[in-house]
C-alpha cells in the first residue's frame, strides 16, 4: 500500500476539516429546524421533511468520512418515511439526530481550526507587513501594531497560527473522522440480540421452506397427479377397446395424448415455481422485465446495473416482485407501478412502488407476509410504507454475500 507524502496528508486533513465546518453549519441549521418543528405545533408536519434532509446529509457525510478513513461505513437500516409518530420512534432517525447535534457543535469547532489557522496566519502577516498604512491596527490577539516591534509580535502570532494548523489539523482530522464514523455507523448489537435474531431468522427460513414444500406437494397432488391418473385411465380404456373394437380406440388414444400433454404442462408450471427458467436465460433484470410486461397495470422497470447474484437470491427477488405485482393488481387500484432493482453495499435492493390508494394490511395480508418470510430466510429486511392515499412502497434488502 502506498503511503501519501506528509504534505499531501496535511492537505487531505485540512480539506477534510474545512469541509467539516461547512457540514457543521448545515447540521446546526437542521438542528434548529428540528427544534422549531417540535416546539411549534403548527410546524410539526414539516418534521418528516427535515428528517429526510438530515438522512441525506448523514448519508453524504458517511460516504465522505469513509473515503477519508479508507474504509466503508455501513448504512443503517432503512428509515421510515411516513407519519411523525413513525419518525419519532425510528432508531435510525434518533441516531442521526444524535450525530446532528455532535456535528453542529464539536464538528463545527473542529472545522473552524482548519479554517482559522491559515486565516489567522494570513491576517497577522498582512498586518505585520502593511501596518504603516493601517492606523490603529491590532493583531488577532488584540495587541497594537504601531511599530516594527509590534509588527514582529504580529508576525510571531501569525507563525503560531501556522504551527497550530500544521501540528493540530492532522490528528484532529483523524480524531473527528473516527468519532463521526462511530456515530454514523449502525449501533453494535449485543451477542444476545444477534443470537435472538439468528434464531428468529432460522425459524423463518424453516417456516418458508416448509411452506414452499407444502405448496409444491399441493400443486403436484391437486394438479399433476390428477392429470397423470387421467392418462392412466385413458390408456386402460384404450387397452380394453383394442381387444373389442380397435377402430374405437383411436379417439381414446387422442384423449390420452391430450391428458399427457396437460400433465406435462402442469409439471412445467410446478418446475417454474421452484426456479423460473427465465432467470437462467435472461438474468434477473430480464426476468423482472418479463413480469412487468405481463402485468395488468402499466409497469416500468428502472434500469440499474445489477451484477449476477447467487441463484437463490435472484429467485427470491423474482418471487418478491411477482408477489408485489400481484398484490398491487388485486388491491391497490393503481394506475402505474414502478420496479427498481439495484445493488447497494453487497445487498440486492428491490423496490416496488404503486400510486394506488395505499393502506396495505401489513399484518394480515398473506402476500406481504409471504414476502417477509421469503426475505427473512436470507437474513434480509423488508420495509413496507403504505399511508392512506398512497403511494405504497415495498422495499426488500437481500444480502447477496455468503
Amino acid at each position: 500500500m502506498t503511503v501519501p507524502a506528509p504534505d499531501r496528508q496535511w492537505r487531505d486533513a485540512w480539506r477534510f476539516l474545512a469541509f467539516t465546518a461547512l457540514v457543521g453549519f448545515q447540521a446546526m441549521a437542521a438542528l434548529l429546524a428540528m427544534v422549531v418543528c417540535v416546539a411549534m405545533i403548527v410546524t410539526l408536519p414539516l418534521l418528516p421533511h427535515v428528517i429526510r434532509f438530515v438522512r441525506g446529509l448523514a448519508a453524504r457525510e458517511r460516504d465522505r468520512v469513509g473515503r477519508y478513513l479508507a474504509t466503508a461505513i455501513p448504512p443503517p437500516p432503512p428509515g421510515t418515511s411516513g407519519s411523525v409518530a413513525e419518525v419519532a420512534t425510528s432508531l435510525h432517525d434518533r441516531r442521526d439526530a444524535q450525530w446532528l447535534a455532535l456535528q453542529g457543535t464539536l464538528g463545527l469547532l473542529a472545522g473552524s481550526v482548519a479554517i482559522g489557522s491559515p486565516a489567522g496566519l494570513a491576517q497577522n502577516l498582512f498586518i505585520a507587513l502593511f501596518w504603516p498604512f493601517l492606523p490603529g491596527a491590532t493583531s488577532t490577539v488584540d495587541t497594537p501594531v504601531d511599530s516594527w516591534a509590534g509588527a514582529g509580535v504580529a508576525a510571531l502570532v501569525g507563525l503560531a497560527y501556522g504551527l497550530l494548523g500544521v501540528f493540530l489539523v492532522p490528528p484532529l482530522a483523524r480524531w473527528w473522522a473516527r468519532a463521526s464514523a462511530a456515530r454514523l455507523a449502525p449501533p453494535r448489537r449485543s451477542l444476545t440480540e444477534r443470537l435472538a435474531e439468528v434464531t428468529a431468522t432460522r425459524a423463518a427460513a424453516l417456516e418458508a421452506h416448509g411452506t414452499e414444500l407444502r405448496r409444491i406437494e399441493r400443486n403436484l397432488h391437486d394438479g399433476t397427479q390428477n392429470r397423470l391418473v387421467a392418462v392412466v385411465m385413458h390408456l386402460g380404456m384404450v387397452e380394453r377397446a383394442l381387444s373389442r373394437d380397435p377402430a374405437a380406440a383411436l379417439p381414446m388414444v387422442a384423449s390420452a395424448q391430450k391428458a399427457a400433454t396437460d400433465a406435462l404442462a402442469e409439471l412445467r408450471e410446478v418446475v417454474r415455481a421452484i426456479y423460473p427458467p427465465v432467470l437462467v436465460d435472461r438474468g434477473l433484470t430480464g426476468a423482472v422485465a418479463s413480469l412487468a410486461g405481463h402485468c395488468a397495470i402499466p409497469c416500468a422497470v428502472e434500469e440499474h446495473p445489477v451484477p449476477r447474484m447467487p441463484a437463490a437470491v435472484e429467485a427470491a427477488a423474482y418471487f418478491v416482485v411477482a408477489e408485489a405485482l400481484t398484490n398491487a393488481v388485486k388491491h391497490s387500484g393503481a394506475d402505474r407501478i414502478t420496479v427498481s432493482l439495484r445493488e447497494e453495499g453487497g445487498a440486492l435492493v428491490v423496490e416496488v412502488t404503486d400510486d394506488g390508494r395505499g393502506g396495505a394490511d401489513q399484518e394480515h395480508g398473506s402476500g406481504l407476509a409471504g414476502i417477509r418470510g421469503r426475505v427473512a430466510a436470507f437474513d434480509g429486511s423488508t420495509r413496507i410504507v403504505s399511508p392512506p392515499g398512497g403511494p405504497t412502497v415495498v422495499r426488500v434488502d437481500i444480502p447477496a454475500g455468503p
